[in-house]
């Protein structure tokens, strides 16, 4: 899951993005409206993390509403050191998906994002559902029919990426983009190569793949 920090306080930004990375999210940093803005115009983001008072072109609210105008529908969490009950409602107003007063507590921000981050058609509670194979965002294990099945964290993060947007298709550009980030070690075929050894641990047996090859395309989650 890729996240965009739009924080201009550099010591916040970057515990942020250290905490985040810890717990498996690619984490860019813009330090104002106009580099959120530039890096949301080159790539997507799965949510963003937004302060309210940032200096630049934009200021919270404007992101909001210029990535509303633009069809932007990644969800937003709002951090902000206004913690008035009006200005939640002028956050939540102005688009904001969720609002977090600051300070705040780190525990209670994962569990905001994960809340967020959950799909209704894929996931439930705390869970993403895909066949007989369940994953848990929080205890970041996965079962199959019960079972335990043991994956690295990368294909945790691939698998729980592709359940997420179940049913969509995502090309290799896009998983390289939101599981490993800017590594420009990592390649396509490292894609195919984790892909391959995900589908060796969670397939079902003598069954359709859990994780379907759309040739030419890329990969979804069935």
């Amino acid at each position: 899951m890729k996240i965009l920090v739009v924080e201009d306080e550099a010591k916040i930004a970057h515990s942020l993005q250290r905490g985040l990375q810890a717990e498996g999210y690619v984490v860019d940093i813009a330090d104002d409206g106009g580099t959120a803005e530039t890096l949301t115009a080159a790539g997507t983001y799965d949510l963003v993390l937004l302060d309210w008072m940032i200096p630049g072109k934009y200021d919270g609210p404007g992101l909001i509403k210029l990535w509303h105008e633009q069809k932007k529908l990644m969800p937003i969490l709002m951090l902000t050191a206004r913690g008035t009950i009006g200005d939640r409602v002028q956050g939540l107003n102005a688009g904001a998906d969720d609002y977090l007063p600051k300070p705040f507590s780190f525990d209670e921000l994962l569990a905001r994002i994960r809340a967020l981050l959950r799909r209704p058609a894929a996931g439930a509670g705390t869970t993403y559902t895909v066949g007989n194979v369940v994953i848990d965002n929080i205890s970041k294990t996965v079962t199959k029919a019960g079972k335990p099945v043991h994956l690295t964290a990368k294909e945790f993060q691939l698998l729980e990426y592709l359940a997420a947007h179940r049913g969509e298709v995502l090309s290799k550009d896009q998983l390289l983009d939101h599981v490993w980030a800017d590594d420009s070690r990592v390649q396509h075929n490292t894609v195919e190569t984790f892909v391959a050894n995900l589908r060796k641990k969670v397939d079902r047996p003598g069954g359709e793949n859990v994780v379907r090859t759309v040739r030419g395309f890329g990969y979804s989650a069935v």
